[in-house]
């Protein structure tokens, strides 16, 4: 994703669909080691709303990765929005919850 990023040459709907993915299975990798049923969604605030229930609630700045939601499946086979993809954001909340979900697992006894 980071070097997708990188080309200008690159459509957001990818950059978009890759950075989504990364943060909803951070936070299903999560609820997976916590033993709760993965639901099958792309859903970010569904999910974080889930991790809240099992008690592993999501920082606060990756509660703002909600925006990325569309780009798993409405952004690819829909219309897609007038507005351009912030990628420098898509990349860091990805990273960061892929950061956070690393952390939270080699934690869970």
């Amino acid at each position: 994703m980071r070097a997708l990023a990188d080309s200008e040459g690159q459509d957001d709907g990818v950059i978009g669909f890759h950075a989504q993915q990364a943060v909803e299975k951070a936070f299903k990798a999560v609820l997976a080691a916590r033993e709760f049923d993965v639901p099958r969604t792309h859903d970010i605030s569904f999910l974080l709303r889930q991790l809240a229930k099992v008690g592993n609630a999501a920082p606060a700045p990756l509660t703002d990765a909600r925006w990325l939601s569309p780009w798993a499946v409405t952004t690819r086979y829909d219309e897609v929005e007038d507005e351009p993809l912030d990628r420098s954001e898509a990349v860091e909340l990805a990273a960061s919850a892929v950061g956070w979900a690393s952390t939270v697992v080699d934690r869970l006894p």
